[in-house]
């Protein structure tokens, strides 16, 4: 009896520190603010910045054989099935794809293939266009790939999302109908990355702990731009000054959509199945009879902690956790990417869309409406681009407004959209649009008040 308590005793032992030092650490590297060369940031992006000075002008030769490459070894898989790849759980979802997948990668590979070598259509490896995907975008993903997909775990695996879940599930549920635990998601993802959260989303979503619903809520809501790259869009509208008010716009904005939003469609018609169809049993966030809210997710975060059978087992976890996302996510942004900026820049279809928007940015009182609306759709490719547009714009007030809603509206296919098409996440481009529309039509009267109280 005395050796049965013994051996009970170290294993708690053994989960609390489980549970305790890799989630601490995890908390350090992806929720930490941090300071680094006079901006803020956090540990992951400070790492990923540190491969890619070491890495330097290698980065697009690397991320272009790793495109080349997915595209080739998913059309082997997909023509011949090759033992080695459908014998492997791993490498048979990684390259046996659907064929919409497929034609993604193969356009991903001939896109950067023409970037690389400077061949083809000028349209398609220009500085506006495949230049920009390839040499800014992609070697900045590449970075964060690796070390978000090889220490994603952290967060993961050890019990903090039991332990933060349980205590929160009584604001997340109410307020933004998610569970407790995105809670840990949407910091990361606030705080942090876009695609960390992006990342972390999908993982929980095919982990089965986020519903369809959730995953798509989650991932087309609070996948925020960093704090640093909001500076670089409030450093081309020259409003450096006003940073304070600006992120307080952003915040406030982005909390409004993420409460409205998800309550239309499209997202509030994705079913709340997980990806297997089964639904979520009544009683899974429920606390039990006899525990608090603390106890119950410590309990939780020990079981889960107790799960782990070694550091071998993380370390291959964190390993698949970077192919997928380099094999099946880079392929996905360039050729997306790369589509959306060739739109932008060759066609006037931007601004044909942003025409409605004059009457409701006149009646919200924005001066240089007409100048403002060509502005306001073109974020869709990328989020940068109505900052450069927006400089030719006199009003100070006006352009405030433009760079704010570019960072609320969140959806641009250069980055972000492509990655949730690229992800497990349950969505398609015609809804990544409509979401696009929904939060520009949200967050636009709420930076407009806040312009008008700081002007």
């Amino acid at each position: 009896m005395e050796k049965t308590l013994t051996v009970q005793g170290e294993a708690s032992k053994r989960n609390l520190l489980m549970f305790l030092l890799p989630s601490l650490a995890g908390i350090l590297l992806f929720m930490t603010p941090v300071s680094y060369n006079g901006d803020l940031t956090i540990m992951i992006a400070v790492l990923a910045k540190s491969l890619q000075a070491l890495l330097s002008d290698r980065l697009t030769a690397i991320v272009t054989v790793l495109i080349t490459l997915s595209a080739l070894l998913s059309l082997l898989t997909t023509l011949l099935k090759p033992a080695f790849v459908t014998r492997s759980l791993f490498l048979n979802t990684l390259f046996n794809v659907r064929p919409v997948w497929l034609a993604s990668r193969l356009l991903g590979a001939a896109f950067v293939l023409m970037v690389f070598t400077q061949s083809g259509p000028e349209l398609l490896y220009s500085g506006d266009t495949g230049g920009l995907v390839l040499n800014d975008l992609l070697p900045v993903l590449f970075a964060v790939f690796i070390f978000a997909g090889l220490l994603l775990p952290l967060l993961l695996d050890f019990g903090l999302l039991e332990f933060v879940g349980t205590l929160l599930t009584g604001l997340m549920r109410p307020v933004f109908r998610l569970p407790g635990r995105s809670a840990v998601d949407c910091m990361a993802s606030w705080l942090g990355d876009g695609s960390v959260g992006i990342l972390l989303t999908s993982k929980q979503y095919e982990g089965h702990h986020y519903t369809q619903r959730e995953a798509a809520v989650i991932g087309t809501t609070f996948s925020a731009v960093s704090i640093t790259f909001s500076l670089v869009v409030l450093a081309q509208v020259k409003l450096e000054h006003m940073f304070v008010q600006f992120y307080l716009a952003v915040c406030l904005a982005g909390i409004v959509a993420a409460i409205v939003v998800p309550r239309l469609p499209p997202l509030s018609w994705k079913k709340d199945t997980f990806i297997n169809g089964e639904t979520r049993p009544a009683d899974d966030e429920s606390t039990p009879a006899g525990y608090s809210r603390l106890s119950h997710g410590y309990a939780l975060a020990l079981a889960r902690a107790g799960k782990v059978e070694g550091m071998g087992q993380v370390a291959r976890t964190g390993v698949h956790n970077a192919l997928d996302m380099l094999f099946g996510v880079l392929p996905v942004v360039m050729a997306f990417g790369t589509l959306a900026l060739v739109v932008a820049e060759t066609t006037p279809l931007f601004t044909w869309l942003g025409l409605p928007f004059v009457p409701l940015l006149e009646l919200l009182q924005i001066p240089e409406a007409a100048a403002a609306s060509e502005t306001i759709v073109v974020g869709f490719a990328d989020m940068f681009i109505p900052a450069i547009l927006a400089t030719s714009i006199e009003s100070d007030m006006t352009r405030f407004v433009i760079a704010a809603l570019s960072v609320t509206q969140l959806i641009y296919m250069s980055e972000v959209g492509a990655l949730l098409l690229g992800s497990k996440i349950p969505v398609n481009i015609v809804e990544l649009f409509v979401i696009f529309l929904l939060r520009t039509l949200v967050t636009l009267p709420v930076i407009a008040l806040i312009a008008h109280l700081v002007f």
